[in-house]
This record gives C-alpha cells, structure tokens and sequence, in this order.
C-alpha cells in the first residue's frame, strides 16, 4: 500500500461536521472602558451563531458581583442571547445569594451556572461564610427551592484541588445532580481520551446528567498555567514546546492556539459530543474559527 492509498482511508478531521452542535460562551465582566470594548464586539461576532446560552462569570470571592449583574442586565437589554448568570457562595450570606437570584428571577435570567468558587486571596484556602451555603451542592439545592431555574454546575475531568481522589470528587458531583443540577460543564483539558474516561465514570456512577466540554483556546501559556493550577487541569509538556520561542509572535501564538483547540473539538465530536462550552477570555476570534470547522455558521 502507498502513501496515498494510507492516507485516503482517512478522512480529514472535520470532513463530517454536519453543524448539528450546540455551543455556549463564557464572557468575564469588563472592568475598564476598553474592555468593556473587547466584550461587545466579541459578543456582537459571537452572537449570530445561536448559542444556546451565553455565561457571565463572578470574580473570586464575589468580587465583580456588580458587574456581572450590570453585564447580564445588558445582555438582556441590547441582544436576542440567552444569558446565564455565574452565582458562588463565597464572601456571602444565604440571604444575600438569595437576594441576588431573586433579583436575576426578576429581571428575566432563567439559567444560572452554580459554583461553590474561589477564595479572594489566591492560595488561600476555601472557607464558607458562617451564614451562607457550605458548597455547590447547597446552592443549587436553594436555588431551586428559589425559582426553577436551569443549572449548570462544574465538573473536573481531572478532579478538583481540593478532592482526596476522583471518586471523592464524582461522589461530590452526584450530590450536586441529585440537588437538581440540570447540566455539568468541565474545566478545561488537552486530551479528548481524559473527557471520554470521565464521561464512562460518570455513567459508571449511576448520574444521568449531560456533560458539556469545556474548550479554553490557548494563546498565552502562562495565563492558562495560572487557570489550571486552580482547576487541576494539567498541562501537557508538548504544549508547553509548541508554544516556545513565541512571545514576541502574537499572530502565530493565535494560529498555533487555534490548530490546537480545533484539534481537540474535532476529536470531541467525532467521539460523539455534540454539546460545546468555549472559555473566550472575551475573545471571539478562535472560537469563533473553531465553530466554523465544525460546520456550525451564523444566523441572519
């Protein structure tokens, strides 16, 4: 057998994307003029795709509480988009949160991504607030008891920081479905086979839950090492090589980020998923890329 012969029993990675994929996008709220800039235009680039819900996070410790309200109210204000609203329990009472989701009821935002999230000082340990919900589970439980609102919650492929081994942390995950959690979404990750393995323990421990990948395009390596020593996502040593000798080369860090994300997406979908959550870090541009392999195409 040739060269050629080997390489037509293989179809080119993204030759059966069909579009028949769901996609959502995660945005920070700005805290400057320019970039409240940024997160409009990616917004306004992203939007004609139809995303099934677009999410708004909440800074660690509560910090950008205010702005992800004023962002989400915007949202809702100036576009068609389904907005979901990041809500943790740190830094506040249960009768604050509630406040805050009592609020969101209100002004018409039906989906919120639950978190138990990050303590305001980096490296600190998680404490929870002597008045308010212990952890995640908690709060998706007092949220439904609030109003019926669609949750998402998160999920670790490679388990949390925080959890002894991965069936601590797959137990901790079942409390949150059993809570009435109506999605997970992961951290992010490089390897297709880590999602896949995680998604045979979850159905391995009895929880009928949808688990959507989480998909952060990497440009700037240092940035994505300080995200995932939060997460406990690792980082491969081969990533760290592509990205060598690359600092003073934006265009061609965009370029390599984009090969490699749209690499594990189609791995993803060929494997079967057909639900996607891309980390933007307000940027539209590589998502924007990666849909378009997929085959998935903007709406009028």
């Amino acid at each position: 057998m040739n060269a050629l012969d080997r390489l037509n029993q293989h179809l080119p990675l993204f030759a059966e994307a069909r579009g028949d994929i769901e996609v959502s996008f995660e945005f920070f709220p700005p805290n400057s003029d320019k970039m409240v800039e940024t997160l409009w235009s990616s917004i306004q680039t992203l939007a004609p795709l139809n995303p099934r819900f677009v999410s708004v996070t909440y800074g660690a410790g509560g910090s950008t509480r205010e702005r992800t309200h004023e962002t989400i109210e915007r949202i809702i204000a100036e576009t068609s988009l389904t907005p979901a609203a990041h809500l943790t329990c740190v830094g506040a009472s249960k009768a604050d949160v509630d406040s805050v989701a009592r609020d969101y009821w209100q002004l018409g935002v039906r989906n919120i991504v639950a978190l138990r999230g990050d303590a305001a000082e980096p490296g600190s340990a998680y404490a929870p607030h002597p008045d308010g919900y212990a952890n995640a589970t908690e709060l998706v439980a007092g949220l439904k008891a609030i109003a019926p609102f669609d949750i998402s919650v998160a999920a670790y492929p490679e388990c949390h920081p925080d959890s002894p081994d991965q069936a601590a942390d797959l137990d901790n995950l079942k409390r949150k479905v059993d809570a009435g959690a109506n999605r997970a979404i992961t951290q992010f990750f490089f390897s297709a086979d880590c999602f896949f393995r995680f998604q045979d323990a979850i159905a391995a421990a009895g929880m009928n839950i949808v688990v959507v990948p989480g998909i952060l395009p990497v440009s700037n390596v240092a940035q994505t090492r300080r995200f995932a020593a939060a997460c406990g996502t690792a980082i491969p040593p081969w990533l760290d090589q592509l990205f060598e000798g690359l600092d003073a080369l934006p265009n061609a860090r965009q370029l390599i980020a984009a090969t490699v994300a749209a690499e594990l997406a189609g791995q993803l979908y060929a494997g079967g998923v057909r639900q996607l959550h891309f980390y933007t870090l307000n940027r539209a541009e590589l998502s924007y890329a990666i849909c378009h392999l997929l085959g998935v195409r903007a709406k009028a």
